[in-house]
């Protein structure tokens, strides 16, 4: 597109959100991957955050607002924050701790390993559905 193209472009879209523009059309499948999904994985994690409070013994009414409200607060810290999410990570667990416990669990699980994953997987299937799609 044009600079006058990509600026219009620019002005719609930011009524809505913030815009990430890709050097090639092959990096669609990338960001949808990551934005497009991604709401679906956040809410994958508050679902197990709030399995796990509910096992824990809240009520739905607590299960709810713990959940929601941690997830709000740590995006809001890491929009904040120029700093990686990783010592962002690094800062709110104490050694020896029980973040540290936890994460050690969601560590050895795979977690991360599987949101990376998933997340291919996803860029992966979007090829495909651009290649179905286009063959018009």
């Amino acid at each position: 597109v044009s600079e006058a193209e990509r600026l219009g472009a620019e002005r719609i879209m930011h009524a809505v959100g913030s815009t990430v523009w890709v050097n090639e059309e092959a990096q669609i499948d990338a960001l949808t991957a990551i934005s497009g999904s991604g709401p679906a994985y956040v809410f994958l994690f508050i679902e197990a955050l709030q399995q796990a409070a509910v096992e824990l013994g809240f009520s739905p009414k607590q299960v709810r607002q713990l959940s929601i409200e941690t997830v709000l607060g740590a995006a809001k810290l890491a929009s904040l924050s120029e700093e990686p999410a990783s010592v962002l990570r690094e800062r709110v667990t104490s050694k020896g701790g029980t973040t540290e416990a936890a994460l050690r669990v969601m560590t050895e699980q795979g977690l991360k390993e599987a949101v990376i994953a998933g997340v291919k997987a996803a860029k992966a299937r979007g090829a495909e559905l651009g290649e179905l799609l286009g063959k018009d």
